[in-house]
């Protein structure tokens, strides 16, 4: 969801690492910009790739990736359809590999991601997990090494174009700007989106959300100051100028704004809307 922002949030990558391609699921749209990204990263021809991401249940896109085996495992960076449901499918193709995720319910054949920071890999590249929660309460990222070469893998808590949902009630606005502050310290580091090109510095990128994430705040705050009483009030006012079928998504983060902000929307409309004191 790119709302009122569709630049990129940082300079984009000029080229990616000679280990990390790009295989882009045909599903453009309003909420996947130019597809879904799944992307391969294998250390050296011949050896096991990782793949993150499976994308949507399409054949040739999954077979695509298959193309690209062998695969040692696969990686989940949250659990929306886009990004998982080709999974079982990718599981049959490649005779059966891993698909990791946080969530057990998007986990096939091994143990669910759980522990922030834990280290695997092996065949030439170093992955650490990053617990990323917010844009959904699963989210993660990944941080991959491969020699003195780094990137991270942000799924949609930071995409290559626009800004994203937080996809309230699953998402948390608090556990989103927390994720970010964690993103923004990796400095000079590419980030490899869910969706959208990749981005130079996934630390500019995640100072950039962090800006406009605290402006929104502030026009929430106004909204309801100026008399919004109810998610889609604030919407029209906050969001006036998103697509009207993107609505129900700017609606999403306004109840998490909202929620982060401590205010009671009065659904009725009447009485106006309260905002909590800390």
């Amino acid at each position: 969801m790119t709302g009122r922002v569709t630049g990129a949030a940082a300079a984009l990558a000029d080229e990616l690492p000679s280990w990390v391609t790009l295989l882009r699921a045909p599903n453009p749209g309003p909420m996947t910009l130019d597809g879904t990204n799944t992307w391969v990263l294998r250390a050296a021809p011949g050896e096991p790739a990782v793949v993150v991401d499976p994308g949507p249940a399409d054949e040739e896109h999954l077979a695509a990736v298959a193309a690209h085996g062998p695969v040692g495992f696969v990686l989940i960076t949250h659990g929306h359809p886009d990004h998982t449901e080709g999974s079982a499918r990718l599981h049959e193709l490649l005779g059966g590999a891993h698909v990791l995720a946080a969530d057990p319910a998007h986990t096939i054949g091994g143990e669910p991601l759980t522990e922030s920071g834990e280290r695997f890999g092996g065949s030439g590249l170093e992955i650490r997990l990053l617990d990323t929660p917010g844009h959904t309460a699963d989210s993660v990222c990944f941080l991959v090494e491969h020699g003195d070469e780094r990137v991270v893998l942000t799924g949609d808590t930071i995409l290559g174009r626009g800004t994203t949902v937080v996809a309230h009630p699953d998402g948390h606005l608090g556990d989103y700007l927390t994720s970010l502050e964690l993103l923004s310290t990796y400095r000079g580091i590419p980030a490899l989106p869910g969706h959208g090109p990749a981005l130079a510095d996934c630390g500019a990128a995640a100072d950039f959300y962090l800006a406009h994430r605290r402006a929104r705040l502030d026009q929430v705050r106004s909204a309801v100051a100026a008399g919004a009483t109810t998610a889609p009030e604030v919407v029209e006012r906050v969001y006036a100028d998103v697509d009207r079928s993107l609505k129900w998504a700017a609606e999403w983060s306004v109840r998490a704004q909202l929620e982060y902000l401590g205010v009671d929307p009065r659904e009725s409309g009447a009485g106006g809307a309260e905002l909590k004191q800390p």
